[in-house]
């Protein structure tokens, strides 16, 4: 039993929230490195999207291994100090509490991870974004595993005919339910159509129970109490043969969806699907950005990455996410681009509200 484990933080902006500066990134890859070498890795890599640095760990520790948990967390500690030597913005800000203790769940970085027996071919993508929220993984799921009209297999490929399972956290109450596909399709849309609240964690393949996709879903305004920045969510997805294939499960980046985000984590705006060369949303702090990693796993060992939106199938894609963004961006500080005010209860609109309130009087 082998287990994917990428978990990631935004622990300092160059410049601003844009990018991360190269020397952040060489701090996560020499780490890998020495951890790999050591025997802690069986392989690991080491990426950015926007300001977030993303540790893509191979191991046969199983899930929640303290060992690696921890790791990650002295990755982002020394990345931090690299961060605050070069007086980056944000250096840190993902990391909400002073030490490790025991998981890095709760603690500020996001985490995915999967384990699988790997097959004689085990194609994985991973999703990596930035300056968009948890639950944004929602839709596209939902198109992977439960939409004929995107994932072909599900009407034609027997391995996939049985449909999946999806896991479904309550974010605000700590709490979680399954739902079966197709049976409780119309169930399972009541909750994940309202992604601020309920994320998709994982989904399973009904026909062999093994797990088809996981994703991150750490709210870090929920972690801390107050606004800290956006959730900036990664996912594992397992590709072929039982699974969607590669390009099912990439599929449904060709619209660039809305979600939360963009500036200052209280907009919303369009996901547009880049290669990592274009990694680094800048115009209003975005728009919102996905990259897909492509690798094999051969004994543990990550093949590639290939990057997989470095394509020119996806030029539409990006096409439709500036003139979104124009659009929304016209409206300013009005809604539907502003979020909803019951969704900026971490910014400052309480206070102001508090502020105002012995002003209000009955009509």
């Amino acid at each position: 039993m082998q287990t994917l484990s990428v978990i990631k933080a935004d622990i300092g902006g160059w410049v601003g929230h844009s990018a991360m500066h190269p020397e952040v990134l060489d701090v996560g890859r020499e780490r890998l490195a020495q951890a790999v070498q050591s025997g802690l890795l069986i392989d690991g890599q080491a990426h950015a999207c926007g300001d977030d640095l993303f540790l893509v760990m191979s191991h046969d520790r199983g899930q929640d291994d303290t060992a690696i948990h921890e790791y990650a967390w002295d990755t982002f500690t020394t990345g931090t100090e690299t961060a605050k030597n070069l007086k980056l913005y944000g250096a840190g800000q993902d990391l909400l509490v002073d030490a490790f203790s025991g998981n890095i769940r709760g603690m500020g970085p996001g985490s995915a991870e999967i384990e699988l027996v790997e097959r004689q071919s085990e194609p994985v993508i991973v999703f990596m974004g930035d300056k968009t929220s948890s639950g944004s993984f929602n839709l596209p799921f939902y198109k992977m595993f439960a939409d004929p009209f995107n994932t072909a297999g599900l009407v034609i490929a027997d391995a996939l005919h049985q449909g999946f399972a999806f896991e479904v956290h309550d974010l605000k109450n700590s709490k979680k339910i399954m739902f079966n596909a197709p049976e409780e399709l119309y169930d399972l849309l009541v909750f994940i159509g309202s992604p601020g609240r309920y994320a998709i964690k994982r989904v399973i393949a009904r026909s062999t129970g093994e797990v088809a996709a996981v994703s991150s879903t750490d709210k870090l305004s929920l972690i801390a109490g107050r606004y800290v920045g956006k959730d900036d969510p990664t996912a594992i997805v397992r590709c072929q043969n039982q699974f969607p294939a590669v390009g099912e499960v990439i599929e449904p980046f060709t619209t660039p969806y809305i979600v939360e985000g963009f500036m200052r984590g209280s907009h919303y705006g369009p996901w547009m699907p880049v290669s990592l060369a274009d990694a680094h949303p800048a115009r209003f702090d975005g728009p919102p950005r996905v990259v897909a990693l492509g690798f094999q796993l051969a004994n543990g060992k990550l093949v590639g990455p290939r990057d997989m939106f470095d394509d020119l199938s996806y030029d539409n894609a990006r096409q439709k996410a500036n003139d979104i963004a124009d659009f929304l961006r016209l409206h300013g500080p009005f809604e539907p681009h502003r979020l909803p005010l019951d969704e900026m209860e971490y910014t400052t609109m309480p206070a102001v509200a508090a502020k105002m309130e012995s002003r209000w009087s009955e009509i």
